[in-house]
């Protein structure tokens, strides 16, 4: 049986994924040398491990090393990932480290958008519209669709299809390759973080998803940040409690399937139709996680925050209180493009948000983090002055 005294040990390929927790006491972090985990590392000399690598190691890679597996040993330590994949689970096997995370079985299972809706069952109408088909046999019907692959991140795998030649040209290429279509909703989308125990589930605070603002990113779906402000400004309070009841029917369903800790969904808002539709589910720590955290803890330090509820969770450990509710605060990243800026942090820091530099070379991945104790968003795809000044120091 886990206990409050167990040791933790978080292992990321970059420190900010692990940082929803302060690394005191017996909770620890395992990351890459960079200039802002250096930094982290200042603060909490004890608690927080560095490997200096030429290139920035991904989390399977980092517990290939010795010295990675060392410090587990030492510190008779049960790890925590990010997001599992096969290849963790089977290290951490053959290895004998105990892995806190959920099946990366079930986590394929869930994030997989073919095999998605075959686990959804029941609840599959939540969706919008959809169907599974070769990309040969999908007809263009004169109405804008999104088709999907069965994987993606930061919707790098999401297309929109606006004509018969965006059609053809995508049959060329892919013919035989099996995408899922959906109809095409233009609205907002809001996110919230979940925690499934074994016999509650607890919803994080909502907040509205920045996705695909110029010049953060040049991918229309990519998700590049979120305002907890915005959510009760676009929705009413019974939109609110219709997007709470599809948060806790997913929460069930994922329970059921022993599922424990961190999820997320993302929930898209159809105007001309007065709906809620979910569009994505991420059987993972969502990337906000930390700074939802971080906000909570600031209005509470003495409370409960959604990290504390998924390490609680993971531990099969008694969560005794809800999670603390914040209803502002945000978060932007600008994203590696063909026209990314060598943005001076000093300007961002001095006008007072937080800033995280990565070390990130590849298209559309994370390379600065900018985040706002209020919101930067005055409604859906209009950032306020809060925002427009952001965008002007970048």
């Amino acid at each position: 049986m886990a206990s409050n005294k167990d040791n933790i040990l978080y292992i990321a390929r970059d420190i900010d994924r692990a940082m929803g927790k302060e690394p005191i006491g017996n909770y620890f972090i395992i990351t890459n040398s960079t200039p802002y985990s250096q930094e982290i590392k200042n603060r909490y000399p004890d608690n927080v491990f560095l490997v200096k690598s030429e290139e920035i190691l991904d989390t399977y890679e980092l517990l290939l090393l010795d010295e990675v597996k060392s410090i587990i040993k030492d510190k008779k330590a049960k790890i925590l990932v990010f997001k599992n994949t096969i290849h963790i689970e089977n290290l951490c096997k053959e290895n004998d480290i105990e892995l806190l995370n959920p099946s990366a079985e079930l986590s394929e299972k869930i994030e997989n958008k073919i095999t998605q809706i075959i686990w959804l069952e029941e609840l599959a109408d939540m969706l919008p519209e959809h169907f599974i088909s070769l990309v040969k046999d999908i007809k263009w019907n004169k109405k804008p669709f999104v088709l999907q692959w069965s994987h993606g991140h930061t919707g790098d795998g999401t297309i929109l299809i606006q004509s018969e030649a965006d059609l053809i040209s995508l049959k060329e290429k892919f013919s035989l390759r099996e995408a899922k279509v959906t109809e095409f909703i233009n609205g907002p989308v809001f996110t919230v973080n979940i925690i499934a125990t074994s016999d509650i589930i607890l919803l994080g605070n909502i907040s509205y998803q920045i996705t695909g603002i110029l010049p953060f990113t040049e991918n229309i779906f990519s998700t590049i940040g979120n305002d907890w402000s915005l959510p009760h400004t676009i929705l009413t309070e019974n939109q609110i409690k219709s997007f709470e009841s599809i948060a806790e029917k997913i929460g069930k369903k994922m329970q059921k399937n022993n599922w424990r800790g961190l999820f997320g969904i993302d929930v898209i808002y159809n105007s001309e139709k007065d709906e809620l539709r979910l569009i994505e589910i991420n059987a993972r720590q969502p990337a906000s996680t930390s700074y939802e955290s971080e906000l909570q803890k600031q209005i509470d330090p003495d409370g409960i925050t959604t990290f504390d509820a998924h390490l609680l969770s993971l531990m099969n450990l008694p969560i005794n209180s809800a999670l603390v509710q914040i209803n502002d605060g945000a978060q932007i990243v600008q994203r590696v493009t063909k026209k990314s800026y060598e943005s001076d942090p000093v300007k961002l820091i001095k006008a007072g948000y937080k800033v995280i530099i990565y070390n990130n070379t590849k298209s559309n991945s994370d390379l600065i983090r900018i985040q706002s104790a209020k919101g930067i968003m005055e409604t859906h795809m209009k950032l306020n002055k809060r925002g427009k000044e952001i965008l002007d120091l970048i």
